[in-house]
């Protein structure tokens, strides 16, 4: 009896061990199980953290493209309003500009005439005058005339011509000038020095300083001049060439006619 149930207890400890054998495995297993659980949510939060890390740099980068964007316009807006100013500027000088044209081609309507006119006056006054220079200031009027029939020359040159030809006539009216040309006396023409002094007087001499003559602006003619003057005209010329010295000398003068 004693023997069976010894046989009897071997038989519940092997069927024990059996049992915590296999809970030990169930047990094993159960760990494992758990253990690549853990590692399977540690890989899906790696994963997770790495979404959170790129989506926080795409906000980031979003975030800094916007801040761009918005500088961008800011500073687009100050130029684009420095440009509006200009251009309202520069539409404020054409208008300007414009009213200028328009006040110019209303001042040439009243210049053109002016100038024809001066020119006219101009040709007149070198045919009453003394004869000095007369061929060349003759051409210098024609010349004028010209340059107004001349769609190259704007006004402003013809008008700055015009008045340089009245400002050489005025010189011809200042100081002792003396030339060299030829003179028409009596059919014959006669290579002389001309001399003037100022338009109060137009005297020549001939070249061997034999003969002199004088011009006469009453009848507009010449006249041989009295050979007590020759020597005083020889000066005269030396002195307007700055050969010699100035000096008096004596020259006959025509008065001016007096107004009755």
């Amino acid at each position: 009896m004693a023997k069976v149930i010894n046989k009897s207890k071997i038989a519940a400890a092997l069927v024990g061990m059996y049992v915590i054998a296999g809970s030990t495995t169930v047990a094993a297993q159960d760990v494992s199980s758990l253990q690549n659980e853990e590692a399977k949510i540690h890989t899906a939060d790696k994963r997770s953290q790495q979404k959170i890390d790129s989506l926080f740099e795409q906000s980031q980068e979003l975030l800094y493209e916007y801040r761009a964007v918005v500088d961008e316009y800011e500073n687009l807006k100050v130029y684009n309003d420095h440009v509006q100013r200009l251009v309202d500027d520069q539409n404020a000088s054409l208008a300007s500009l414009q009213r200028q044209i328009d006040g110019i081609e209303a001042t040439k309507q009243g210049v053109v005439p002016l100038m024809y006119n001066m020119i006219d006056a101009l040709e007149q006054f070198v045919e009453l005058d003394l004869p000095i220079h007369k061929e060349r200031r003759l051409a210098r009027v024609e010349r004028l005339r010209d340059i107004m029939s001349d769609s190259n020359v704007t006004t402003s040159e013809q008008f700055r011509q015009i008045t340089e030809a009245y400002q050489a006539e005025m010189d011809y009216g200042a100081g002792l000038i003396a030339y060299e040309g030829k003179l028409q006396f009596e059919g014959e023409e006669i290579s002389v020095d001309f001399f003037h002094l100022g338009r109060a007087a137009l005297m020549a001499e001939s070249l061997d300083l034999k003969n002199g003559w004088i011009y006469n602006k009453e009848n507009n003619t010449w006249e041989a001049l009295d050979d007590a003057y020759l020597g005083a005209l020889t000066k005269a010329i030396r002195m307007a060439r700055k050969q010699t010295a100035p000096d008096l000398i004596k020259l006959p003068i025509y008065a001016a006619e007096r107004a009755e």
